[in-house]
């Protein structure tokens, strides 16, 4: 296995298919930094004012325009992603961390800033991409029932032991549903899935970068195990 500090795991798949579940898992098993996009996000949207903006390239990205967005399952601007994301790779390397991520990239724009800053980094042979596959309707599902807890955002997997759980067995706080997990949004998120992230695959093999697929659809345990065989 490749020293876990130059390790550099890229996690895709479509909504609800465990990618944040998968990386945290990850990130325990081989002491590398799990980077969240959606606590990025969520910490730069959470105290927007009516004007707060971010420039990136010359450009402004209104930061309330960028949360309507993502309100409605609609990607965010990708230069504005790319250039957080971009920023935090590069102060964990500089602390000597390997990464594994879940949610950037998550466009051909972002694949094109990231990447090259990865390969620099880290070294094309330490990025390993996962590729999480999923069908459309077992998404919809488990997106509809899927919760989180309020105080440290653990997930939790829809199954028939979750139905009637009412608090994190992690932290104990109260789980919750997301305002934006409506049938409709799902599919909206289906479909910026499909036309603007799953064609990173054919970007990502013309990059060089090492890629296996593994079916979601299996429980937590055989994902992971699945998962676990690319890196021994």
């Amino acid at each position: 296995m490749k020293k876990c500090s130059k390790l550099a795991v890229i996690i895709i798949g479509p909504p609800g298919s465990g990618k944040g579940t998968q990386a945290e898992l990850l990130s325990e098993r081989l002491n590398i930094y799990h980077l969240e996009t959606s606590k990025i996000i969520e910490s730069n949207l959470d105290c927007a004012g009516k004007n707060d903006f971010v420039s990136v390239k010359g450009k402004k990205y209104f930061l309330l325009e960028e949360k309507k967005l993502r309100e409605r399952g609609i990607l965010m601007s990708p230069p504005l992603i790319a250039f957080w994301i971009k920023n935090k790779i590069i102060g964990l390397n500089k602390e000597g961390k390997g990464i594994v991520t879940c949610g950037s990239p998550r466009t051909l724009y972002e694949g094109k800033e990231v990447i090259p800053l990865l390969k620099k980094l880290y070294g094309t042979n330490n990025i390993r991409v996962i590729s999480i596959k999923l069908s459309s309707e077992e998404s919809i599902k488990r997106n509809s029932h899927r919760k989180a807890c309020e105080l440290m955002r653990h997930p939790i997997l829809y199954s028939e032991e979750t139905i009637g759980l009412k608090h994190c067995p992690i932290d104990g706080s109260e789980l919750l549903f997301r305002k934006d997990d409506t049938p409709e949004t799902i599919k909206i998120r289906l479909r910026e899935y499909e036309e603007r992230t799953y064609p990173l695959i054919g970007y990502f093999k013309k990059q060089g970068l090492k890629i296996k697929e593994i079916n979601g659809e299996q429980s937590v345990a055989e994902v992971f195990s699945d998962i676990l065989k690319v890196f021994k």
